[in-house]
């Protein structure tokens, strides 16, 4: 009788990770373009950069009367302003352009039609008031995806509206299934079964599985206990276009159990056997660059190899978060003994009950597949435990896929155009990472750490006092809390003006010109605090500078208001300039530094960021971006260290 034995079952982390360490991901998976409108549930492949501004006109925000703000100056309330169509307003709806004599909108709701030629106003309106102004929502040539995104429904109309028809996407991953067993019946036959015989059902329950992962899956039909007909049907998959092969049955011990010989055949056998139960007999191996998995047959086995095994393999290939569930805690109602040495996951049946949530296990045969359809939870029963008592409180895992937040990093404070560039690179570390950053000026980003909100704040403060940046302020706003202080760069902050600077705007002094119409940064922005220190400096009253009253709030949106001629002139960074191909008048260079609570300094995401400021090659591409210098870039500052 030729019965094998199991290798030495391993736990699924280590299998995990001899599965990746066998493949070359780069090389197994590509990339390939498809059309933006089919993009959803796609991953990216590369960084995505806006074509067009959105909106690219200034549009109605609402349905009334669009006017030029400054003839509505007079109106009050019970003094009404008469205004005359076609002279001093004219009829919009919602999303319709602008005059261009126009920069404001009335809502309907505000005016008294007096007759088809004139209305009246009591109340006078602002500068953009009601106004979508171009670029509002999305700046040409901002990124809007870094790389490794996956794309939702609602990113495909930010595609289309950044004038983006094609996106370059990795592939999906390819699975093949192969059921094997002399008992095992094609159920596309709709077969009787007699004694002995099963209706073949864990390819379809993989199929489900694997398409809910993004995967594409495919199955071909049963192979009988015939090792020279496994072997031929294993390799016809390697030869095709799958990344992953999976055989389903025949990876246990027993005599008709033939996979794992014809993986080390035809491969390299990794893994036989796994320190969990159910699904020991699990099977992973390599052949051709190309991942082979060995299935058990019963489904309670299969399907902790499909979650367990396929599931983390298929997100990292395809450079998508792992499946996740929401972990509750729950009082588990009887006692429920495990065996030591290996981990054991058991389904649970869970309800409310009195305000509580209690679980009852439910059966541990690992043939029985109703188990699986009736738990409503999972808990795993550690290797080094012999089970739960009753009463016993322990955590267990909804069996509904949760948003994966832990490998998030929330940043608050002002923009900058490394922040999209580290965005990309967090997105492409081996475990990628997701920034979301948040743009409310510098001392935004001190009042998000003050109340915990955020892990790290961009700050660019500069105090002309001490003539040092940021260390007056931490002391001013964040009185005893410890933090780490790291320069992501150096940076040139000046006036964005039109190519050619027609107008000839040369310094600060020209913002108290008539003729320069001027866009500023939001009350709180290190950019904003920059300019009324330099206004102070060239004896210039803030409101003698016109527009300095109109705000944005990152570096692009006021390099696209340039763009589109509402202003002409605007403080910012040379790369916003650069990005939108204007010109750039130098003002200042300033120190940009990342302040992180020191209670965070040692989380693994802050490592990470961290780790790529020391990167040579990350300084690079900041370099790349125009207007920064990185002697200082990832260095822990010190107060009074002002720039170099």
């Amino acid at each position: 009788m030729d019965r094998k034995i199991y290798l030495k079952t391993i736990p699924v982390s280590e299998a995990l990770e001899r599965a990746k360490n066998a493949l070359d991901r780069d090389a197994l998976i590509g990339a390939e373009t498809v059309p933006s409108c089919d993009a959803a549930g796609r991953v990216t492949a590369a960084p995505v950069f806006a074509r067009l501004s959105s909106p690219s006109f200034h549009a109605a925000a609402m349905d009334g009367v669009a006017v030029r703000s400054e003839t509505t100056f007079g109106a009050r309330e019970g003094e009404p302003l008469r205004l005359e169509r076609g002279r001093d307003y004219a009829p919009v709806n919602t999303g319709q352009p602008l005059p261009e004599w126009a920069d404001a909108v009335i809502k309907i709701e505000e005016i008294v039609v007096e007759d088809d030629a004139a209305v009246l106003i009591e109340s006078a309106a602002f500068p953009w008031m009601h106004v979508r102004r171009v670029g509002q929502d999305i700046v040409a040539s901002e990124m809007i995806f870094p790389r490794n995104h996956l794309l939702s429904p609602y990113d495909v109309g930010a595609l289309l509206a950044a004038g983006i028809w094609e996106v370059e996407v990795r592939e999906a991953v390819r699975l093949v299934f192969i059921p094997t067993g002399d008992e095992v019946l094609d159920f596309t036959l709709r077969p009787e079964p007699k004694p002995g015989e099963v209706i073949e059902s864990n390819s379809q329950i993989f199929c489900a599985l694997a398409r809910s992962w993004g995967a594409i899956p495919r199955r071909v039909s049963p192979v009988p206990d015939n090792p020279e007909l496994l072997r031929a049907a294993v390799r016809e998959a390697l030869a095709a276009d799958a990344h992953i092969v999976v055989v389903g049955a025949g990876s246990s011990a027993g005599e008709k159990d033939f996979a794992a010989r014809i993986f080390a055949e035809v491969g390299e056998l990794l893994v036989h056997g796994l320190a969990v139960s159910p699904g020991k007999p699990t099977l992973i191996g390599a052949a051709g660059g190309k991942l082979l998995v060995g299935a058990p047959g019963y489904p309670g086995s299969a399907i902790v190899c499909f979650e367990e095994i396929l599931a983390p393999l298929v997100a990292w290939l395809g450079r998508r978060y792992p499946p996740a569930r929401e972990k509750i805690d729950v009082r588990v109602a009887r006692k429920t003994p495990s065996r030591l040495g290996s981990e054991e996951l058991v389904r649970l049946a869970v309800g409310r009950i009195g305000g509580e949530t209690m679980a009852v296990p439910l059966g541990r045969g690992p043939g029985m597949i109703t188990n699986l359809t009736r738990a409503q939870a999972m808990v795993r029963v550690p290797a080094s435990s012999e089970g739960i008592d009753p009463g016993e409180t322990v955590g267990a895992e909804l069996l509904v896929p949760a948003a994966a937040l832990e490998n998030i990093l929330v940043h608050v404070g002002s923009h900058d155009n490394t922040l999209d560039l580290l965005a990309d690179e967090l997105m492409g570390l081996a475990e990628p990472l997701r920034l979301v950053s948040s743009n409310v000026g510098s001392l935004g980003g001190l009042s998000a750490l003050k109340s915990g909100s955020a892990m790290f704040a961009g700050v660019h403060l500069f105090d002309p006092e001490s003539g040092d940046f940021n260390f007056p302020f931490l002391e001013r706003y964040l009185p005893g809390e410890e933090v780490l202080v790291v320069n992501l760069a150096i940076r040139r902050q000046g006036l964005i003006v039109p190519a050619g600077n027609p107008k000839g705007i040369q310094g600060i002094e020209d913002l108290a010109r008539e003729d320069v119409a001027f866009i500023n940064r939001q009350r709180g922005s290190g950019t904003r605090i920059l300019l009324d220190e330099e206004l102070r400096r060239a004896s210039i009253v803030p409101k003698s500078v016109r527009g300095y009253e109109r705000e944005e709030f990152t570096h692009m949106a006021v390099a696209v208001n340039v763009l589109a001629g509402t202003a002409d002139a605007g403080l910012g960074i040379t790369s916003a300039a650069r990005a939108l191909g204007l010109d750039f008048v130098a003002v200042a260079r300033e120190r940009y530094d990342l302040v992180i609570p020191r209670r965070f300094a040692e989380d693994s995401k802050i490592r990470a960021l961290l780790g790529l400021l020391q990167s040579s090659e990350v300084r690079a591409k900041i370099e790349m971006l125009g207007g920064y210098e990185t002697p200082l870039t990832g260095r822990v500052m010190e107060a009074g260290m002002g720039l170099p």
